[in-house]
């Protein structure tokens, strides 16, 4: 599963992927009939969810009606949040996966095909704006793809283009591990990693290309000087799928207002991330405190299956995880929406929307956010600080449709241009 991933790399962000579904004592945000009117008129945009690892390794099915699954996204639960498109995030292990990134990549596009095939009548794939808009006509959930890291495309342009004819719509330059042409914000202290103090000529190559086919730039995990080479390189807007403000909490994964007004001037859209240790500075303190502790009991585990010549056994991983997370308290469902504040203050409400990592963060969110089914409490919040309902209506999903609009545009034209010539 997901969850163990961060394991991998280093013990902060391992923290975070292994947070654990832990229970509330807080009551439920009650909605308003109000809020609910303006989040139902919404098309609700999710742009990441790590629930192809499920798809792949757990055998789970979006369809599923099992009261007792702890993850965040099923079809059920995204319809009671009126959620109307989610990018799924085909995030590949690097570790792991040593050697055969693209076959894994290609494995986990197909899972999220094979859903779509499995529930026709409320899911469907999905690779534009106009697409998004279908779906939501028709009253299914519109099934698009992300890429989580740049290593899939093993440095070659021709898999790029090949994944966005398979329909990635998205790609993160890097995951938390720094690639051969774009550094990250996961391994940017370790001495050990060779950086390349920001981009690479490839990697500005690629960034240039993903405009021309109309593939998303995300620019989450990246390294600070990564992302503004990618801005001084981009001809199209781009997205942070799944981030916060840095102002808030001290953690390289969150943004600083700088790169935040980079973002309103490059005209594109800050994706916050739901996970507790990047919206709440005393959450990311405990996880830090007991991450050497949980990385050592999980390094244990893993050496013993080495050592007895056993495959990780993910799932154990992830129990384990939980239960390490679980005594961390979760922040109030405030903490979360002060980042939403903060950017849009910083950047403009043009520029901020939902990137919630659910089912990558396990039960890590904030109170009251246990699904995908708990999204109306979002707009619930934004209302009672007095936004009105257009701008959140723009938060939801208005913003990252607007970027995606933008982004088919500029690569209408540039296509346009190479023909021409």
């Amino acid at each position: 599963m997901v969850h163990f991933r961060t394991f991998l790399l280093s013990c902060l962000v391992l923290a975070a992927s292994l947070a654990a579904a832990q229970s509330s004592n807080a009551p439920n945000t009650q909605v308003s009939a109000k809020a609910r009117a303006i989040h139902d008129s919404a098309i609700v945009v999710d742009t990441h969810a790590d629930t192809p690892q499920r798809f792949l390794d757990e055998g789970f099915d979006i369809g599923s009606t099992d009261a007792h699954d702890i993850g965040h996204m099923s079809l059920d639960k995204a319809r009671r949040g009126n959620l109307g498109a989610e990018f799924f995030s085909i995030w590949v292990d690097p570790e792991t996966n040593q050697g055969h990134f693209a076959q894994h990549t290609f494995d986990l596009i197909d899972s999220v095909y094979e859903q779509a095939a499995r529930h026709p009548d409320r899911m469907m794939m999905a690779f534009s704006v106009a697409d998004i808009q279908r779906a939501h006509r028709e009253h299914k959930l519109a099934a698009l793809m992300g890429i989580e890291g740049g290593h899939s495309i093993e440095n070659d342009m021709h898999l790029l283009r090949d994944y966005y004819r398979l329909g990635v719509r998205y790609m993160t330059l890097s995951w938390s591990n720094t690639n051969e042409w774009a550094d990250s914000s996961g391994d940017i202290n370790d001495s050990k990693v060779q950086h390349h103090n920001g981009l690479t000529d490839f990697g500005m190559q690629v960034v240039r290309e993903m405009n021309r086919l109309g593939m998303m730039v995300d620019i989450s995990h990246v390294a600070d000087k990564t992302f503004f080479d990618t801005i001084a390189t981009t001809k199209a807007p781009v997205i942070a799928s799944h981030s916060s403000a840095r102002a808030l909490v001290n953690h390289p994964r969150d943004m600083t207002d700088d790169m935040l007004r980079a973002m309103a001037t490059n005209g594109g859209v800050v994706q916050v991330n739901f996970f507790s240790g990047f919206i709440d500075e005393d959450y990311r303190k405990a996880m830090e405190a007991q991450s050497k502790d949980q990385a050592a009991a999980i390094q244990k585990y893993v050496d013993s299956l080495k050592v007895q010549g056993k495959p990780v056994n993910y799932i154990e991983i992830d129990r384990m995880g939980r239960e390490w997370m679980a005594k961390i308290p979760r922040p109030p469902l405030k903490s979360l929406i002060d980042h939403i504040d903060h950017i849009a203050k910083v950047a403009g409400v043009d520029h901020v929307g939902l990137g919630s990592d659910f089912d990558g963060v396990s039960g890590a969110t904030p109170q009251g956010i246990d699904s995908a089914a708990d999204l109306p409490k979002i707009t619930q919040a934004l209302l009672d600080r007095g936004y009105s309902a257009d701008d959140i209506r723009k938060i939801l999903g208005g913003n990252v449709l607007r970027v995606f609009t933008q982004v088919e545009r500029v690569s209408r034209e540039m296509q346009a241009q190479t023909a021409f010539h």
